[in-house]
């Protein structure tokens, strides 16, 4: 059963410490805080921090020094991420141990990542709404579903699936396409809709911030004549919920790590 949304936090609450990927663009940061600051307005009194795997500033380890210097003893760390592929399962865990790893009593919780889930579909229509699309033109519109790719066949599965059972909502054809290790490409998917009479074609970017990948899906859903790109799925509210959700489900009892 899932358990009850709580609209406040109290004092014994874990720290919630978001730990996004990172990225030379400045607008990657600003879209990261701009949810974490969305996140604290849901939950007053719930201590949420950001910290940042490559590129940008705080790091893991400066985030969880700080923490354990004022007095903090348990954290959970939420993945920032979409899908449980490489920086999920070995980089976060390996870099948390790292950082907690001189700081006794420290105990860390590593909550789920974000995906699948029916929240983030629906931060996915909430872009394409405010995109132009309206609930009448589901039916003669082809979206393709543009994720960042990965390596891992997990996280490219479980993209396949979202876009199969997003089909069955009302569009006309939902497909998945990558921005980099995976083909098709946005403008695959784009121009190969079209090529089966597809009327209207829209881009859903399934990224959480702006940066390199989804530039290149922004691009490439252009050079092949996409009639709208949505935006990233960014500080949308039911993105910020999720992170609720992931922090409260958080894995209870034994520890994934602890630097005791």
């Amino acid at each position: 059963m899932r358990p009850p949304f709580r609209a406040t936090a109290s004092a014994s609450d874990p720290v919630l410490l978001v730990i996004a990927h990172g990225s030379r663009d400045p607008r990657h940061a600003a879209t990261v805080h701009a949810l974490t600051g969305r996140v604290r307005a849901l939950r007053p009194g719930l201590r949420v921090e950001t910290a940042f795997l490559d590129f940008d500033t705080p790091t893991v380890s400066e985030v969880t020094s700080s923490l354990y210097r004022c007095g903090v003893r348990e954290i959970v760390a939420l993945p920032l991420l979409l899908t449980r592929a490489f920086h999920a399962k070995s980089d976060i865990p390996a870099v948390l141990a790292e950082a907690t790893s001189r700081m006794p009593d420290l105990t860390v919780r590593i909550a789920d990542v974000l995906g699948p889930s029916p929240l983030l579909v629906g931060a996915l229509e909430r872009r394409l709404a405010e995109a132009g699309l309206t609930p009448a033109d589901r039916a003669t519109t082809g979206v393709v579903l543009a994720s960042a790719g990965s390596s891992d066949p997990e996280a490219i599965a479980v993209i396949a699936e979202i876009a199969r059972e997003w089909r069955h909502t009302g569009w006309c054809a939902v497909r998945p396409a990558f921005a980099s290790a995976r083909l098709p490409r946005t403008e695959d998917a784009v121009r190969a809709l079209r090529a089966e009479g597809v009327r209207r074609v829209a881009v859903a970017p399934y990224v959480i911030a702006p940066g390199r990948l989804p530039d290149r899906i922004e691009a490439g859903a252009e050079a092949a004549g996409a009639d709208l790109v949505a935006g990233v799925l960014g500080a949308a509210p039911e993105l910020a919920r999720l992170l609720l959700r992931r922090y409260d489900t958080a894995p209870r009892g034994v520890p994934l790590l602890s630097a005791a």
